[in-house]
């Protein structure tokens, strides 16, 4: 009932562009990560470098598990580096340190889309299994309120995608300056690197946008149709 021709119509070109936006990703990081940096410092001995230059003397450094699994969990004031970053003394694995690094600079100073994104993890969680609740019963019983209601809730996944691009662009510009003010970072060819690396990962947060807003523009289509028999 819910899967037809303008399900397709809608998701598909979500789908292809993050199809073309994780091929992009693997292609810059395995090219960069086989490209050593000259500075030769590895991805956690960079971060350690860039956090005294930031003044971020609070924040620890751990391994983690996986491939790019890397993130910065602000509960607990910790940079989590996966494998390939860690102990790597590559261009990618330089960009990718430094973009974390990035997101524990925007905590330290309160940056507002990262608290908005953050406030928005519970909303959203909940909102992805109630309004699809809300919206199949509004559905099944042709009750246009009703699917209204669900299509608001689900709603908080595309506004968090929405406040998840800028807060990841800035954590990107902020890697960029700082491997360059540190020195870390040297030759147009490493700048070259850190940039597709990061521009890489940033096509992923677009492509995961579009993809919240085409589903939510689906259901909102369905919805409106309710009413329209309605009336």
């Amino acid at each position: 009932m819910f899967f037809d021709s303008r399900y397709l119509m809608y998701m598909l070109p979500a789908f292809l562009l993050m199809m073309l936006a994780q091929a992009y990703v693997s292609m810059a990081y395995r090219r960069w990560s086989q490209v050593p940096a000259r500075s030769r410092l590895t991805g956690a001995q960079a971060a350690q470098r860039l956090m005294m230059a930031a003044g971020l003397y609070h924040i620890r450094i751990e391994g983690i598990r996986g491939n790019l699994t890397d993130h910065y969990d602000p509960s607990t004031k910790v940079l989590r580096l996966s494998e390939g970053v860690y102990n790597s003394p590559s261009v990618a694995a330089l960009a990718i340190a430094a973009h974390e690094l990035g997101h524990a600079m925007q905590d330290q100073e309160g940056y507002f889309l990262l608290r908005l994104r953050a406030a928005l993890v519970p909303a959203v969680n909940i909102g992805s299994y109630l309004g699809w609740i809300l919206i199949v019963l509004g559905l099944m019983l042709q009750m246009a309120n009703l699917a209204w209601l669900g299509v608001l809730v689900f709603s908080g996944g595309a506004l968090f995608a929405l406040a998840t691009l800028p807060v990841e662009l800035d954590a990107s510009a902020r890697a960029r300056r700082l491997l360059a003010d540190t020195g870390i970072v040297a030759g147009e060819d490493e700048a070259r690197g850190v940039n597709s690396v990061l521009t890489a990962a940033a096509l992923t947060y677009v492509a995961s946008l579009f993809s919240a807003v085409m589903q939510l523009l689906y259901f909102t289509g369905l919805a409106g149709g309710i009413g329209r028999r309605e009336d």
